[in-house]
């Protein structure tokens, strides 16, 4: 992540369950994008990693969807991994501090059987350089699920985000945590972001193959969406 995201993560990762647990599709929508990696029954045999983990609601949903596989579950955060190692996992969890453009230098190595990046290629200074990493850390044929936030150019959609979080999310953070910086800044960086075209096609510039998008459902449906491709066959 950015070194403005990453303090600012460190900053609300103590308050960031309570603020996500008030939306009811949060957990419910990552479920799906770990489904959505269309990996074969419980995940037996198979090495996943979940890079942008947080306090490990994603790396949940990625042990609920495949619970016989090995996960290694990463963030540049150590506030909000501290968080994520608190909750009970079994051995096939391992944790790992590392910012997400040097797993490597971690120790994070692949080949990996599928990704999980949730809310995390917004946050990274270089999204291409790190939709890359994540390609070379894949075995060939490997999925990569990218679950965020990506508006369409619609004004209606870009005033709906602007409405949620303004009555909604960053009154919220003020409220639990006395600090709303992090939710101003999840503002901002959605707007900012790519959105649903631009998004498959970084992935394809990247050397993704059979890229496409899902959306959600919801109030979500048209903001939220998973951002699936995989590393080509050898």
């Amino acid at each position: 992540m950015s070194t403005e995201a990453t303090a600012l993560f460190d900053r609300g990762g103590r308050d960031y369950d309570t603020l996500v647990s008030a939306n009811p599709g949060y957990h419910r929508d990552l479920a799906r994008s770990a489904r959505r990696l269309g990996l074969p029954g419980g995940g037996r045999g198979l090495r996943l990693l979940d890079v942008g983990c947080g306090t490990g609601a994603s790396t949940r949903a990625l042990h609920e969807a495949l619970p016989e596989a090995s996960i290694t579950a990463v963030d540049g955060s150590a506030r909000m991994l501290a968080r994520a190692r608190d909750k009970p996992w079994p051995a096939t969890v391992r944790f790992v501090h590392a910012d997400a453009r040097r797993l490597p230098e971690a120790g994070v190595h692949g080949p990996f059987d599928g990704i999980l990046a949730a809310y995390l290629l917004r946050n990274l200074p270089d999204p291409d350089a790190g939709l890359r990493l994540l390609l070379d850390l894949l075995r060939p044929g490997a999925p990569l699920a990218v679950h965020d936030y990506s508006l369409p150019r619609r004004n209606a959609d870009r005033l709906l985000w602007h409405a949620i979080c303004w009555t909604v999310i960053i009154p919220a953070g003020r409220y639990v945590t006395g600090d709303a910086a992090l939710y101003r800044y999840l503002w901002r960086s959605v707007l900012e972001f790519d959105t649903p075209p631009q998004l498959t096609e970084r992935m394809r510039r990247a050397g993704f193959a059979r890229v496409r998008t899902a959306a959600m459902s919801g109030w979500q449906r048209t903001l939220t969406h998973t951002f699936l491709g995989n590393r080509p066959d050898a």
